[in-house]
């Protein structure tokens, strides 16, 4: 029946139809199982109305007979009484019922089986819901590992790829001139300071001439 379409669909539904058709697998876990939900009101429902129509159809089986073995013994005191008239009225009461009484039984087997079914396939509806709720835990913790796993390996994918390569290729270009003008600056710097170096010195030098001729001219005048 209809009804048990969506039951169908989830009981044989596995992880990978799961994640191919669901954008987000988790809280489609979770509406398979609202829907299931439902769908047990439902065949609750109709269970109940089932299982009263039984018990009505039931009650009429049971009344109709009574009446039946009322009207016989009824019929049966009027022809002890002589009155076969208010016999035969009885008797005749009674077939109405006897008729009554077979219709009531084929409706009464009727909603039986019907309500029967139904009951069987509430009970295989709840096993499965309770199934699927026992699963709901392990279909979420996969879907939370696959969705992981996924986004790693496109992650990792993207280390080798050829912006990755060509990037680290710039950087390095760049670190290299880098180095290079830093050498550079330290070669000028070095250079500066042998200039002032040699300027110094020179004016060193200057001194001691001066020095060495004042001394001359000292050592003359005492002569």
């Amino acid at each position: 029946m209809a009804l048990f379409k969506r039951l169908k669909d989830v009981t044989l539904a596995n992880i990978n139809a799961i994640l191919d058709k669901a954008e987000d697998p988790e809280k489609m876990v979770d509406q398979y199982l609202r829907d299931m939900e439902d769908d047990l009101v439902d065949v609750e429902k109709a269970v109940a109305t089932a299982i009263a129509n039984k018990m009505k159809f039931e009650k009429k089986v049971q009344d109709e007979k009574e009446m039946v073995e009322k009207r016989e013994q009824q019929a049966m005191k009027a022809l002890e009484q002589g009155n076969e008239d208010l016999a035969r009225r009885a008797l005749e009461d009674k077939k109405m019922h006897q008729d009554n009484l077979t219709s009531y039984e084929n409706q009464y087997a009727t909603t039986k089986a019907s309500a029967d079914k139904l009951q069987h396939q509430l009970q295989e509806m709840k096993h499965h819901y309770q199934q699927m709720l026992n699963k709901r835990d392990i279909l979420k913790a996969r879907a939370q590992t696959a969705k992981a796993e996924k986004e790693i390996n496109q992650s990792m994918s993207g280390i080798g790829s050829d912006n990755a390569v060509k990037g680290f290729g710039r950087m390095e270009d760049r670190i290299t001139q880098m180095e290079a003008e830093a050498s550079a600056s330290e070669s000028m710097m070095d250079s500066n300071k042998s200039l002032d170096d040699e300027l110094d010195a020179l004016d060193k030098s200057n001194v001691d001439d001066e020095l060495a001729a004042l001394k001359a001219k000292m050592n003359k005048a005492k002569e």
